[in-house]
């Protein structure tokens, strides 16, 4: 079985171009599939924070005895979320950092398991007033999908990883009608590396999955800033100061979130006991502070539109930081990407009132400052600034902004990186797997097939394969120039843009990305 199936993927490696057209197709069909369960995810959550608001504006009438059946309520959903995570672990949390593991094939998903428990649990965790997004949950939602289109169609383990992309892809398109944001994901985050094979079905699944989203939807953005005026080149010193301050708030922010998590490991509770904390205290801020409950999207519109004292800014802040501490903390199903541009939006609007304060802007410019703080503090925490940059752009309708907003996230991920910041999902899932008895990256007795593409300037560049230094039983199977295929000889000159297909050990994967100058 191990020799067929090695021998399908060199025969997908030999007939290259009918590989890339069927998984093109087959990334259309994943776009569809993940968009309508995506579609039925964002409405069921819709929905169900419009009943929240509802109920705490009946509650504010008085019906003490009510309020208590609903804390009571609370608790009840609790126990199903634990439920939820003991029943799929690979439910819990955000969902891009098993995603992630399951592309190093250093995790393994059951799909249908994880499609449903996720579904669930996100919903209810979300509903109920959590500081949770829907993307994480989407983009895992997606990957499922992708992986069970896989699974029916009896694909390669090599073509199982670009269906898998694909699915996350689409996910997150469908989360933020933002499809370009979602290719860009696919390759900043999950593969590390510019494919014109990933391009081809993450472009179709994400195009795809957003047409389904905006046939339900509409064709809006999530985030309401129609008719922002674009910022002058001569106040880019204020956007450079707000990029290194948003760097260094995103350094504190993954500092932060570790730091829950480990706190509520200490604690020793049970997983329903850790879901009834962050819902009791939703309980209490859905009277005091309803505004940071959820994943806040109707907070940052809120602010687009109306202004909003400068206290009640701080306020809000700080409430929402630590409330999306102790929710992700939990470990209950739900993503951290919503929470932490409405962060950003927050922060970038009290820059923006100082410096209007103090006159170095017009009112009218405050918006920006909202817009292109999301896209730093996102730069800072992932440490992904294209992707943060297109998905703001997308998410905001901002699409003039571009200069800027590239400004703003380089500026923020430069200071992250000073800072020794590292990726929020990297190190989730490296925390993850330590949890599990296993080290980061582990050394593992599988093989996979990992596609490179030769970067100028790297070290194996110009070099003959006879001449390179791989690692322990690796066998490069396949080298492509463009569309033509070379089959490796030892006197083979390998030159910069050439994708290498090697076969290795999971453990030396990312050993021959570095050989190949890809940047992890």
């Amino acid at each position: 079985m191990q020799k067929q199936k090695v021998s399908n993927v060199y025969f997908s490696l030999i007939y290259w171009r009918d590989f890339r057209l069927k998984i093109f197709w087959e990334g259309i069909l994943i776009g569809l599939l993940a968009g309508v369960i995506v579609v039925l995810f964002r409405y069921l959550l819709e929905q169900g924070e419009l009943f929240r608001t509802l109920l705490y504006q009946f509650f504010q009438d008085g019906h003490f005895f009510l309020r208590g059946i609903w804390f009571f309520v609370l608790l009840v959903i609790a126990c199903v979320l634990g439920w939820v995570v003991q029943k799929e672990p690979m439910a819990a949390g955000s969902g891009i950092p098993q995603v992630k593991g399951i592309l190093l094939g250093l995790m393994k998903m059951n799909w249908l398991q994880v499609l449903i428990h996720k579904l669930t649990g996100g919903i209810l965790a979300i509903s109920a007033g959590l500081s949770l997004g829907r993307e994480g949950p989407s983009i895992q939602l997606g990957a499922a999908v992708g992986q069970g289109i896989s699974r029916m169609l009896g694909r390669t383990k090599l073509e199982e990883r670009y269906l898998l992309t694909s699915g996350a892809s689409a996910g997150l398109a469908a989360a933020f009608n933002a499809p370009l944001a979602g290719v860009m994901f696919s390759f900043e985050e999950l593969h590390k590396n510019f494919s014109s094979t990933v391009l081809m079905t993450a472009v179709a699944a994400a195009v795809t999955a957003d047409v389904v989203t905006q046939h339900f939807f509409g064709c809006s953005s999530v985030f309401s800033f129609a008719g922002l005026p674009v910022l002058p080149t001569g106040f880019y010193g204020w956007v450079v100061l707000l990029g290194m301050i948003m760097g260094l708030f995103g350094v504190l922010f993954n500092y932060c979130l570790l730091k829950s998590m480990d706190l509520y490991e200490k604690t020793g509770l049970s997983l329903k006991q850790k879901a009834a904390l962050p819902l009791l205290a939703a309980g209490i801020l859905g009277f005091l502070l309803p505004q940071v409950l959820g994943g806040g999207n109707q907070l940052v519109n809120t602010l687009s539109i109306d202004r909003i004292g400068m206290n009640m800014i701080f306020i809000l802040l700080a409430v929402k930081f630590f409330f999306t501490m102790i929710s992700y903390g939990s470990g209950v199903p739900g993503g951290i990407f919503l929470p932490m541009l409405v962060l950003g939006a927050l922060a970038g609007d009290l820059y923006g009132q100082v410096l209007v304060s103090m006159g170095f802007f017009q009112t009218g410019y405050s918006g920006n400052f909202i817009v292109l703080a999301m896209a730093a503090y996102f730069s800072a925490i992932v440490k992904a600034p294209i992707t943060g940059s297109i998905l703001i752009m997308e998410m905001t309708g901002s699409f003039e902004h571009m200069l800027s907003l590239i400004v703003v996230s380089m500026t923020a991920y430069v200071v992250a990186d000073i800072c020794k910041g590292k990726p929020v999902y990297e190190t989730l899932l490296n925390r993850s797997l330590c949890k599990q008895g296993k080290a980061p990256y582990m050394t593992m007795p599988k093989r996979m097939v990992v596609e490179a593409v030769i970067a100028s300037g790297a070290a194996i560049e110009r070099k003959e394969v006879k001449d390179v230094n791989w690692p322990d039983k690796a066998l490069l199977v396949s080298i492509k120039r463009g569309e033509q295929e070379l089959v490796p000889q030892g006197d083979t000159r390998m030159l910069a843009g050439d994708y290498l297909y090697v076969l290795v050990a999971v453990d030396k994967a990312d050993e021959i990305r570095l050989l190949a100058g890809n940047k992890m």
